[in-house]
């Protein structure tokens, strides 16, 4: 079963563990924890090197070749956290903060899912278009429109809401001017550039990531008792939400004029939760925001049911839209 076979295969991957090891470290109140000092620096690399090699993976195409998919991928980089956030708040009762971290993992794209569709997609002789990564690069701009819902939320619960305010506040955070500032050089730099510092951004990303996984296995394991809160609601969320977002994002695909093997990946994109970039955006802008919920939902729930269940559902909806 091929989904079964992308679930072991990922969910055994060094940087699964380490996010597992640091949740049994958590359970069993081990004495391991990293300074603070140092949970910052490996939050700014992380969040530099991801924004460097988005904006590498934007300049690699020509907006002629892609301007239908971005319309379509700026479409649900709006519409998945903006409906995410308004669900947790109405629906679920969640507070600003916990609702736009949840909104920031949901509307940002899992790479590792990303891989597997595209994998699964070539199983099944329905390659996707070649450029589908910049697609993936594009959508992290999610977790900066998740980051200024939550400010906005928070700065109109203390009262009147200044625009440009709220924008210049949103802008000084460190999460999205990395992500922005870091596409911004990965996008203009040249080839002779990006080689001399390829190594230390591209080579070294996992090795610290697997570290700041392993701090956010410790953390979510902390605070499991606030998932428990809201777990039969957020669990409900993290199973139906991508099968929605998964649907719809087929059906911009397909609007936009891409193959099935692309708007099959394109569906996977939007179905699936990030939880490695946009925990390190949450951990620097919503401190207030439980990982314990967002990283349970996006990992823990969200993960290993579109590798097992939603992928082979949005491939079969695939093939129907494509006859």
């Amino acid at each position: 079963m091929p989904g079964l076979e992308l679930l072991m295969t990922n969910l055994l991957s060094p940087i699964v563990l380490a996010f597992a090891l640091g949740a049994v470290a958590g359970f069993i109140r081990s004495e391991l924890e990293l300074p603070e000092a140092v949970l910052k620096l490996i939050s700014i690399y992380l969040l530099f090197s991801i924004g460097l090699t988005g904006g590498r993976e934007l300049a690699q195409v020509s907006f002629r070749e892609v301007s239908a998919l971005i319309v379509a991928a700026v479409v649900m980089t709006v519409a998945i956290p903006l409906t995410t956030y308004a669900v947790l708040r109405r629906a679920g009762g969640f507070d600003v903060a916990n609702a736009a971290a949840v909104a920031a993992h949901y509307g940002s794209v899992s790479s590792v899912t990303f891989f597997a569709a595209i994998a699964f997609a070539r199983a099944m002789d329905k390659p996707a278009e070649g450029y589908m990564t910049a697609v993936v690069a594009l959508m992290e701009f999610a977790v900066i429109i998740s980051l200024m819902i939550g400010r906005w939320g928070e700065a109109s619960s203390v009262g009147k809401v200044s625009i440009s305010g709220l924008l210049l506040d949103t802008l000084r955070g460190r999460g999205i001017l990395l992500l922005s500032g870091g596409m911004l050089i990965g996008y203009t730099a040249t080839e002779s550039d990006w080689s001399k510092i390829a190594p230390f951004y591209e080579h070294l990303f996992r090795g610290f990531l697997m570290l700041f996984l392993l701090e956010m296995g410790m953390t979510a394991a902390r605070q499991i008792r606030e998932y428990a809160q809201v777990g039969r609601f957020m669990t409900a969320f993290a199973i139906l939400g991508p099968v929605a977002f998964g649907l719809a994002g087929l059906l911009v695909g397909w609007v936009a004029g891409l193959s099935q093997g692309g708007a099959f990946v394109f569906a996977a994109i939007c179905a699936s939760a990030s939880y490695i970039d946009a925990p390190a955006a949450c951990r620097a802008a919503l401190p207030s925001a439980s990982p314990g919920i967002y990283l349970t939902a996006s990992l823990g729930v969200t993960f290993p049911f579109n590798l097992l269940f939603n992928m082979p559902l949005l491939f079969a909806a695939s093939s129907w839209l494509y006859g």
